[in-house]
């Protein structure tokens, strides 16, 4: 039987809805084998061409991760500067938890990429989305743990390629925070902070051609 239960599916897209970047959360260590799930659902899944791009750096200096979290630092002012009015209200905002969390993951795109062309010979940047496909089915599993997990995007690539001896043509994408929490956003942490609402899907949803109302809209 191919369909799940109507339970199973309801499960599913609640873990989708219920999804949060998390930002707060508690020392405690995180079981290694729960971490060891989390990481096989990132390489279950899907990447262009089968290449599977991703790699995983995971912190476990002390001192390496404050290195990081100074990284993010540098880069948080300088987005705080370029925001122009918004700074203020930007410098208010937790933006990492990396001196917090149990785990912290560094994800980067491989190096050699050239090399892989199928799927990427028009649309090289596809190896950029299956590695977003591995962090979102990392995503999913966490919430699905009761695990929070935040997706830290604010640091200089070259710097962090550099800090941790990353072979020319890798790229970092992501350093992702992971832990438990005292509890999950009710609404995304940007949402609840007036930081930018969700838009409605109507307004994003064409047909046929761009801006092109679906068959039936009013």
């Amino acid at each position: 039987m191919s369909r799940y239960s109507d339970a199973e599916i309801a499960t599913v897209y609640r873990v989708i809805r219920e999804r949060r970047d998390m930002r707060h959360f508690r020392p405690e260590p995180l079981d290694p084998a729960l971490l060891q799930r989390l990481l096989q659902a990132a390489h279950h899944a899907p990447s262009v061409g089968y290449m599977q791009p991703w790699r995983f750096i995971r912190i476990s200096d002390a001192a390496l991760r404050e290195h990081l979290h100074a990284l993010v630092e540098q880069e948080r002012q300088r987005t705080a500067a370029a925001l122009g009015q918004r700074q203020e209200e930007f410098m208010r905002l937790k933006v990492e938890g990396l001196r917090e969390c149990a785990e912290v993951l560094v994800v980067a795109l491989m190096d050699g990429r050239e090399r892989h062309v199928f799927g990427r010979r028009t649309l090289p940047e596809m190896d950029l989305a299956s590695v977003a496909c591995a962090i979102q089915n990392m995503w999913l599993a966490a919430r699905a743990e009761g695990i929070g997990l935040g997706w830290v995007s604010i640091f200089d690539p070259d710097a962090l390629a550099a800090l941790l001896r990353f072979p020319p043509g890798a790229r970092a994408v992501a350093i992702l925070c992971i832990g438990h929490v005292d509890a999950f956003y009710d609404k995304p942490m940007l949402e609840q902070e007036n930081w930018a609402q969700r838009q409605p899907l109507a307004a994003l949803l064409s047909e046929n051609g761009w801006g092109d109302a679906p068959a039936g809209a009013s």
